[in-house]
């Protein structure tokens, strides 16, 4: 979209769910670029509407209150509160935080539904689904679980893969088992709606083709889905907690979450323009986090329909094919809403070298972390955007969250600002002195400070944030840089004029830094605005050495920041270790054996001894391995998920236990005949069971 055509932003942020708190995988990955974003364009004096909310009606919150043993109701109103004051207190800044239970959002999400029955976009069909014979249940996706047949997963659900991110079907899975009795569900015959996605694939297709400007990950992703080939997909579910489905003949049933949870962005604009319009605030007293100063009477759809409105989804990776695929589908089976210019998704962050997993506390919980580091908010906002996973995963560890404050926050930014306003005190009282004269040196200084806006908003205005980020700090190393060559403490025993020109210039790159650094770290940026007693500059000032006058008095100074002790850092590894040795002792109970079964279903299973006599890792994953193995009977190949605790040089020769009458499968493209018997320890490490003697190849394991 031509940028001289856009007359307003909608961006939203992925919903989180309110089964638990949120980590630092969801700031870094969507959150924190999307509050960057929305500051930027506020300081460019653009008209933005920021968006987001509680997704409350997914499986997860009906899992974490049957453990909890209360109701679903009471687990999203405690994690409502939680995930919105902590967004609140690091800054995110939400024109409204919605909730999906409120009434707003259930007559929207109806509507919709409606909309789309009426218009006969739905078909219905009657399809066999897993059901829990021993809850006497029909299993909603998340309430499965099996092997995914992408990747070898183990752990996968029925909707979605959280390892290789493929999007399933829950029969797709090897192996079901339901999570509410852990007993192999069985298909029955039920009646759901479903969009078929196949009729507006050519729809899709182009627009996405007319997106090649998105990331490599999203473009790639949404194309692989399309050559794939689109499948009718059910918009409804049967369960008891949720939207109810709004047409004759669907009792029991609700929406799909990811049919009403993106229709939360809409509720959530339209919330915040109704209450705006009544003139009341917080009209359901626990339902709404909303910036009342960003209340504004209009029309919500302006911000949904109008063509000269620039929409933004930020997401994480899981959530690509929602929002390019399903969403933009039911946008266009309704008509008359605007589709995303763009959908900035960014990889996984992981944490200390493993993956981050709520159900192992292996995280850093952002309400945690705001009371364990009261008042560091920007500095884990620094960190985050510093590392963020935006074009491949990436890393956080707590010694580079030290190591990046200590070397950077404060020895870089913190000291420029400090040397410079101390010295302003201590020469001139605390007044920006006159510039005395422009030297060569200085104008250089000038010049690149100049260049300096523009390198930041190209790479805000493209989703480069890391990189925008690092330009911002460059603005305070061309600082430090200029004090050091300058060296005003010694000019100032026989130059005093030269010390006011470097003073002056320097007090210019403060306010610049107050501008530029606002939309990543805004407490910061407060903090620098009221030393400077002179601040909340547009963007379009930033830059210029005119911001400060001769003769602007400065408050004292204060530290920007402080550095953070060994001691610090070393209590929240322990937290994590404590979190390892409670996963073992929970792991370490041993699980109780499964139902008897008769001697014929156990001769059944043929186990034999095989050799593997080669192996290779299979391409785009992570855990499976292509292995040859000699059977005695034949060579044939296997796809085995051990490739994080095997090398494939290093098992060539293995004897191992194969079951050869397992149906054959395909498996990343790969048809995998049989199955390796691997045994798991507290750990979840992976081990061979093999014959302790060497056998020959075919040798009857009984």
């Amino acid at each position: 979209m031509d940028n001289s055509k856009i007359k307003r932003y909608t961006v939203t942020a992925a919903l989180p769910y309110t089964n638990g708190p949120v980590h630092i995988g969801h700031l870094a990955g969507v959150y924190l670029p999307a509050d960057t974003y929305v500051r930027y364009l506020r300081s460019n004096k653009r008209d933005v509407k920021f968006v987001c909310g509680s997704d409350e009606n997914g499986v997860p919150i009906t899992l974490k209150a049957k453990k909890e043993g209360v109701t679903p109701q009471v687990i999203v109103d405690k994690y409502h509160k939680i995930i919105g004051d902590s967004f609140r207190e690091l800054g995110i800044s939400f024109d409204i935080y919605h909730r999906t239970s409120s009434l707003m959002h259930h007559q929207t999400a109806s509507d919709f539904f409606e909309t789309l029955y009426n218009k006969g976009v739905f078909t219905e069909e009657v399809t066999e689904q897993y059901y829990d014979e021993k809850a006497q249940t029909f299993l909603a996706d998340r309430y499965i679980t099996g092997t995914c047949p992408k990747c070898g997963n183990e752990n996968a659900y029925g909707d979605q893969c959280e390892n290789c991110g493929s999007t399933l079907n829950a029969t797709d899975l090897i192996n079901p088992k339901s999570t509410l009795s852990g007993e192999p569900p069985v298909r029955k015959e039920t009646k759901n709606w479903f969009l078929p996605l196949d009729k507006y694939e050519d729809r899709l297709r182009t627009y996405i083709d007319g997106h090649k400007e998105w990331k490599p990950n999203v473009f790639g992703q949404c194309q692989s889905w399309l050559n794939a080939g689109l499948q009718p997909r059910a918009m409804t579910r049967d369960l008891d907690w949720g939207i109810k489905v709004p047409v004759k003949g669907a009792d029991g049933k609700v929406l799909y979450v990811w049919f009403d949870a993106p229709i939360g962005y809409i509720s959530a604009t339209k919330a915040l323009f109704e209450y705006a319009r009544l003139d009341v605030w917080n009209p359901m007293a626990e339902e709404y986090y909303i910036n009342q100063n960003e209340m504004e009477k209009g029309n919500w759809e302006e911000y949904w329909k109008d063509e000269e409105t620039k929409l933004v989804h930020f997401i994480g990776k899981d959530n690509i094919v929602f929002h390019c695929i399903i969403f933009p589908a039911m946008l266009m089976a309704h008509g008359g809403y605007i589709l995303a210019e763009n959908v900035p998704a960014n990889e996984f962050l992981n944490l200390e070298g493993q993956k981050i997993s709520t159900s192992k506390n292996w995280a850093v919980w952002l309400n945690e972390y705001l009371i364990e580091f009261k008042d560091k908010q920007d500095v884990l906002r620094y960190v985050l955007t510093a590392t963020a996973p935006e074009t491949k995963d990436n890393d956080f560890t707590w010694k580079d969250f030290q190591a990046r404050n200590n070397n950077e926050l404060v020895a870089v930014l913190g000291n420029f600002v400090n040397r410079v306003v101390v010295l302003t005190h201590k020469y001139f009282g605390g007044k920006v002195p006159m510039c005395m004269g422009i030297t060569p040196e200085d104008q250089l200084v000038i010049d690149e400070l100049a260049a300096y806006p523009a390198k930041v908003s190209a790479s805000l205005e493209n989703y480069r944030f890391r990189e925008a980020l690092t330009e911002v700090m460059n603005v305070a190393r061309l600082g430090n840089k200029y004090l050091a060559d300058t060296e005003p403490w010694k000019v100032i025993k026989t130059d005093e004029d030269r010390v006011r020109t470097i003073l002056n210039i320097s007090l210019q790159i403060c306010a610049t830094l107050e501008i530029l650094i606002e939309p990543f770290l805004p407490f910061t940026a407060d903090k620098l605005m009221k030393m400077l007693n002179y601040g909340g500059h547009l963007w379009e000032s930033a830059g210029k050495i005119n911001l400060l006058h001769r003769g602007h008095q400065l408050n004292e100074p204060v530290l920007l920041f402080e550095k953070i002790e060994d001691e610090e850092v070393q209590a929240q590894i322990d937290k994590l270790n404590q979190s390892k040795v409670d996963n073992i002792a929970a792991s370490a109970v041993v699980n109780p054996a499964k139902e008897n079964i008769d001697f014929d279903q156990f001769s059944a299973v043929d186990i034999r001894v095989a050799t593997i006599i080669a192996a290779e890792k299979v391409e785009k994953t992570k855990k499976l391995l292509k292995l040859t193995l000699d059977t005695g009977i034949d060579q044939r190949t296997v796809v085995s998920g051990i490739a994080e605790y095997y090398k494939p040089e290093e098992i060539v020769g293995q004897q191992v236990s194969l079951i050869v009458n397992l149906a054959p499968r395909e498996i990343k493209g790969i048809v995998s005949q049989g199955m390796i018997l691997m045994s798991e320890n507290s750990e979840g490490k992976l081990a061979f069971v093999a014959p302790v003697a060497k056998h020959n190849n075919g040798s009857v394991i009984r």
